[in-house]
């Protein structure tokens, strides 16, 4: 009896922590069909922003239409979540976004952007794919450099917008970017990934190989 008692809330416990999981993947799904049905739909990369809402609105969608930059963004949570301190990496990450932004707006250029995001894509892929965990430092760079290159892709769209404009749709798309990191990283924790064996789980790995594809075309996009 006392020990039914004791095992009573750990299942509890991991009946939530599975239901929340869920709930990440099923946000993160339904963030893949938008932007799957935004490309199939034609909507234009480039749009005019006249005022703070819509800049605040395409902030919030803008990371989330490009599957070339949302896949980024799930496997820099999902790889965040193997070390304790990982939120870190997805706050390196948004920073170097919104720096990305900036520099744009300051027009500086940064050559093959699109190009840059798809290799990030591939290695971030090839990072979930290996057996063991990838190096927390070599991950942060590759965070920053993905980071720095999608805000610049994305400062398309409010070039020649006003400044209030601008700061809304900075946070927009800061919230967005934070939040899809951090609901990857929580179902990363959830599958194990931050385990003391440091061995990344299978399903992960089948992720990774998605995310290599997915970057494999973007990238032969890139080029042509």
């Amino acid at each position: 009896m006392f020990k039914t008692k004791l095992s009573e809330p750990r299942a509890g416990s991991e009946f939530y922590t599975l239901k929340l999981m869920h709930r990440h993947i099923g946000a993160i799904a339904a963030l893949i069909l938008i932007s799957l049905l935004s490309s199939l739909s034609g909507i234009p990369d480039h749009h005019t922003i006249s005022n703070s809402w819509e800049g605040f609105l395409w902030g919030l969608a803008d990371p989330v239409i490009g599957l070339d930059c949302l896949v980024g963004i799930v496997a820099i949570g999902l790889l965040s979540s193997v070390f304790v301190r990982g939120a870190v990496i997805a706050g390196c990450f948004v920073s170097a976004a919104v720096l990305g932004i900036v520099i744009h707006l300051f027009q500086l250029n940064l050559l093959g952007t699109e190009m840059a995001i798809a290799i990030s894509t591939i290695v971030f892929g090839t990072m979930l794919m290996m057996p063991n965990q990838p190096n927390f430092m070599v991950l942060a760079l590759v965070g920053v450099s993905a980071g720095l290159f999608q805000g610049y892709a994305d400062a398309e769209s409010i070039i020649g917008a006003g400044m209030m404009p601008i700061v809304a749709y900075i946070l927009g798309i800061t919230l967005t970017l934070f939040a899809v990191a951090m609901s990857a990283r929580e179902i990363g924790v959830a599958m194990g990934m931050g385990e003391i064996n440091r061995i990344l789980p299978w399903k992960i790995s089948i992720a990774g190989f998605g995310l290599c594809a997915i970057g494999i075309v973007f990238l032969s996009n890139s080029i042509i």
